[in-house]
């Protein structure tokens, strides 16, 4: 773990933020000519470093992108490599900066036809950067599929050509790129999936543009890292007691009890101070048995929301969660929807995940009118669906902006879970998080993440903050664990993950950062 003094190396911009970003330092003074030279230079230096000296295809396309690709292939040729160069394009229609290194390329410009492929042992794709927002068409398609069907090596200039930067979607046909280099800071196209993984190894390289110039973007979407929270972390304090550390209460469904087990050992696991679980008396024995350090209270038959109600009087209960296990099959339908609505009307911080969505499936709008203070809601692509089914057809393809859409129209924060989980604010901050192992994958991952989240709420972290904070350790402790994870693990392992992660946390307090 490293943590860097300043968040901002952590902002993400979609290719029309990027624009502005070098058009903004331009005026600030660096001329557009340097900024093209300096990402030619990026990742000229980047291919000498991986690559040993090969036959080299510098394809260039008609924008910037293309103009960088000149820059590429002059450095490589004066690195006694041999390169070749096909343009797809007009000379005429190139921006100045780009002409001027086309013409000082000064070598052969072949015909842009799959036969360049012929003898390549690498592809420097400059055909198309991240702006781009329709499929390829014509000779740029033709030669994208000659490249995958022939398994050259690519190594991309921004981003692979093809891939919206600004989504991570795939507009059509993309040729996977071992090496993409791209300039200033990430873009959302980076991490969101499919182009995460189209892009390979990425590597972020300076071109000269002044920060400065992003305290004219606007910007407010990161990428996730404890840079942006980790000031705010709920550290346990000397002077401090368990009420210090909150009480988090949670609702247990009567079938499913192994859910919400997992979401109360997650929130013991992360500091709360207490947790108790709310169960249907039919239940209470197997809670009562399995839980030790967790509080177990009864809802008497019949009188479920009562009960649940008077728990929620006590003032020390200060974050609840409901879902994991609630139930969904006829009355327990019922029961799940009244105990949500119960706890939303208290104004306690509220997690909502499993069962507490799918439950509001048909009505999604009663939910949402009930939301009236802080509440994180957690669901997976399939909840998402049903809970948001026109943000999900007019976005299929853009998960940023539907969690975005998301969070202002429920009034909560969104969690939109995955690989590339989302995490979403009413006020339109939003936060990608990148580090998740393929092996949380597993039933009850999720159920651990809801106890993580709830538990640092009930701990005083506010929701936005909680849940980024609660989504990169869920991420960190599953690559901890590795291969052959359950969800048991992940409890178990945090104690780890956090006491590495709190050396840090003070190395970086001691040094002022």
């Amino acid at each position: 773990m490293n943590y860097k003094p300043n968040k901002s190396d952590r902002y993400l911009l979609t290719a029309s933020e990027m624009g502005r970003a070098d058009k903004a330092a331009v005026v600030a003074g660096v001329p557009a000519i340097d900024l093209m030279a300096a990402a030619g230079k990026a990742v000229a230096d980047a291919v000498l470093e991986r690559w040993s000296r090969c036959s080299v295809l510098v394809l260039c396309g008609p924008g910037n992108n293309g103009g960088d690709g000149f820059v590429v292939a002059k450095l490589l040729k004066a690195a006694d490599w041999p390169v070749r160069l096909a343009f797809l394009g007009s000379v005429e229609k190139l921006s100045p900066e780009a002409a001027h290194f086309y013409q000082a390329w000064q070598g052969e410009v072949e015909d842009y036809s799959v036969n360049v492929l012929d003898q390549s042992d690498l592809v420097i794709d400059a055909m198309f950067g991240a702006g781009l927002t329709r499929p390829l068409e014509g000779k740029a398609r033709d030669m994208v599929d000659a490249i995958i069907a022939r398994d050259i090596p690519v190594c991309a200039i921004d981003v692979p050509s093809g891939l919206d930067g600004s989504t991570g979607a795939a507009l059509g046909l993309v040729a996977p790129a071992e090496l993409t280099v791209t300039f200033f800071r990430k873009k959302p196209g980076h991490l969101l999936l499919p182009g995460r993984g189209l892009c390979g190894e990425l590597v972020v390289a300076d071109i000269g543009i002044p920060e400065t110039v992003l305290n004219e973007l606007n910007l407010q979407a990161w990428e996730n890292s404890p840079e942006l929270w980790y000031r705010n972390y709920p550290w346990p304090r000397t002077d401090g007691h368990k009420f210090h550390r909150g009480h988090a209460l949670i609702y247990g469904g009567e079938s499913m009890t192994g859910a919400s087990r997992l979401t109360a050992r997650g929130a013991m696991r992360i500091g709360a101070g207490l947790v108790t679980l709310a169960v249907p008396i039919k239940a209470w024995a197997v809670y009562a048995t399995a839980m030790t350090s967790v509080m177990v209270a009864k809802l008497e038959v019949s009188q479920e929301q009562e009960d649940f109600e008077e728990l929620l009087l006590d003032p020390r209960h200060n974050a609840i969660a409901v879902g994991p296990g609630a139930g969904l099959a006829g009355f327990e339908r019922i029961r799940t929807r009244k105990i949500v609505v119960t706890a939303l009307t208290t104004n306690h911080t509220t997690v909502l995940d499993a069962d507490a969505l799918s439950a509001f499936s048909e009505d999604p709008q009663t939910l949402f009118d009930a939301i009236n203070g802080p509440c994180v809601m957690t669901p997976h692509e399939g909840e998402f669906a049903r809970l948001f089914p026109e943000i999900n057809k007019s976005h299929p393809d853009d998960k940023l902006t539907r969690a975005r859409m998301a969070a202002k129209l429920s009034g909560a924060v969104v969690v939109l879970k995955g690989a590339d989980t989302v995490i979403a604010s009413p006020d339109g901050r939003a936060i990608i998080n990148a580090n998740a192992p393929a092996y949380l994958a597993t039933g009850g991952s999720g159920d651990v993440l809801a106890g993580f989240i709830v538990g640092l709420l009930a701990q005083g972290m506010l929701p936005f903050d909680a849940a980024s904070a609660a989504v990169w350790l869920h991420g960190e402790v599953g690559n901890d664990v590795g291969i052959g994870l359950i969800a048991e693990d992940l409890p178990e392992h945090l104690p780890k993950v956090l006491s590495a992660f709190q050396k840090h946390y003070f190395l970086a307090q001691k040094s002022g950062k």
